[in-house]
């Protein structure tokens, strides 16, 4: 991460220890996460897991004839799936104002809580209730942790370095989604490895719990709040420097402009906050519309689909995670060299390139009671590979990444808020919906997605302003008024006023 700067900033700050430490344990918040985005694919295939909850998919998944596309298809086995980002929607609102109003070390913290009891609730389930209770509460957590650990991670890194250090939060997201699929592989033949399974994910959530109490509140909540004088040391020692007056200035400055907004959710409404907007939300949709989450969900069920064995789907959901996991890392130290938009763009066509070629495959050869070919089951699973490389490096981390740094702060956890909801909104959609999908539409999924994926491309290319090394106090001055197209959105002199108290 510290080859990874951007150009240089007259802001003063170092690399600290503090910084590095800080983003590491909130960015734990990602591991949680990751690790239900993994983990529920390999248990939603686990025997023992079908046989206790949902016994008319363990019927349809071992029927002889059962056509390949369809045995899945069964909607409370996907309202396991989707149920939490249903919760993270809800609580995502809650987490806003507990941002703003509270900071967000605590925010953090109630997440881990929420996550802690959700996890409890899985583990010991004894039927459907307390299996989808549990699960709305991870997604409680969840709602807390993805509103505030993005806006933490940004708030406290340098500029030159805040890419790099916030797409530690979508690493870990990554590796939790490899530890779920490493855990899955090894319990699924055990009698309660369902329960070994789900109760993993207290390791993270015990990690965030006591790391939040460690990390420091960052400057400009603080400041947000009345406490200047904390705010001046803690930005002193989280930049490493004492000459740190010129960014104080400019937090207190944002701050007071901020605290004349009394209605941010309305502000936001404005034309001036049009471009973050629209931004923030078309990213987080474009993000679920790569199909990347159904197959991060449910790639064991899709990898059984294709005609891997139980043990051989889960070795190849472990692949995909592993590659997931490596390919993040290509992000870490290059987003804040190479820039967003060339990222965004370079796997927009690589993704689209392995869609259509997957989907050509099983169009041709996977028929509704036929087993994939061996050598092109293989193939399919490198062109998966290639699909979520692209996404990790890209749409995956640079998706939170953006949303996290182009807000105003009179906005920003409000606009932040409609990010994050925007983002669970469409992965509740695509949970629930793709096992159905995947039935009727069969291959031509793979085509559907693909075609969103185009969409996104242009949008990068036509629409999308780089962000790199920008503060974000600066980002409407140096991005927005500067762009062929949002420019005409400050043009307007009512916008240029305050809301008054």
């Amino acid at each position: 991460m510290a080859v990874s700067g951007g150009a240089a900033q007259d802001l003063p700050a170092k690399l600290t220890a503090q910084v590095l430490i800080c983003s590491i344990i909130a960015a734990f918040g990602g591991l949680m996460f990751g690790y239900d985005i993994g983990i529920s694919g390999g248990v939603t295939s686990m025997d023992v897991f079908l046989k206790k909850f949902f016994p008319d998919v363990y019927v349809k998944k071992h029927h002889a004839k059962e056509d390949n596309y369809c045995k899945f298809d069964d909607q409370i086995l996907q309202l396991f799936t989707s149920s939490l980002y249903l919760a993270a929607v809800v609580s995502s609102l809650f987490a806003a104002t507990c941002c703003k109003k509270y900071g967000r070390k605590l925010t953090i913290q109630i997440a881990s809580a929420l996550f802690l009891v959700g996890v409890i609730l899985n583990a010991a389930a004894m039927n459907i209730v307390m299996l989808i209770l549990g699960r709305l509460l991870l997604g409680g957590g969840i709602g807390f942790g993805n509103q505030a650990v993005p806006l933490f991670i940004s708030e406290i890194a340098p500029n030159k370095y805040r890419g790099g250090l916030n797409v530690c939060f979508q690493l870990l997201v990554t590796v939790g989604i490899l530890c779920a699929n490493i855990v899955n592989y090894f319990t699924a033949s055990h009698q309660y490895g369902w329960r070994i399974s789900l109760g993993g994910a207290a390791i993270p959530a015990l990690f965030l719990a006591f790391g939040s109490l460690l990390i420091v509140e960052t400057p400009t909540s603080l400041i947000e709040r009345g406490h200047s004088e904390r705010g001046l040391e803690t930005l002193r020692k989280i930049r490493g420097v004492q000459d740190v007056q010129k960014e104080f200035d400019e937090i207190v400055n944002t701050t007071e402009l901020a605290k004349q907004i009394k209605h941010p959710f309305k502000n936001l409404m404005k034309r001036s906050s049009w471009p973050q907007l629209i931004t923030s939300g078309v990213l987080q949709i474009f993000q679920q519309f790569t199909g990347i989450n159904v197959i991060m969900f449910y790639a064991p069920v899709l990898f059984q689909t294709m005609g891997f064995h139980s043990d051989a789907s889960l070795l190849s959901a472990v692949v995909t995670g592993t590659i997931n996991t490596i390919a993040t890392l290509v992000a870490v130290f290059c987003v804040d060299k190479l820039g967003r938009r060339f990222l965004l763009i370079e796997a927009a066509v690589q993704m689209f390139i392995a869609q259509v070629v997957t989907g050509g495959i099983l169009a041709a050869f996977l028929k509704s009671t036929n087993a994939l070919p061996k050598k092109y089951a293989y193939l399919v699973l490198f062109l998966i590979c290639v699909f979520v490389s692209g996404f990790a490096w890209s749409w995956g981390p640079i998706g939170w990444l953006i949303p996290s740094e182009i807000f105003p702060l009179e906005t920003r956890t409000a606009g932040f808020f409609c990010a994050v909801s925007m983002n669970m909104i469409f992965t509740f959609i695509i949970a629930q919906a793709f096992l159905t999908m995947l039935c009727h539409m069969r291959a031509m999924i793979f085509f559907f997605f693909s075609g969103w994926i185009v969409i996104m491309g242009i949008y990068a290319f036509a629409f999308l302003p780089e962000t790199k090394g920008v503060s974000i106090d600066e980002m409407n001055e140096k991005v927005w008024k500067k762009h062929w197209l949002w420019k005409k959105c400050f043009n307007n002199d009512r916008d240029q006023s305050r809301d008054k108290p």
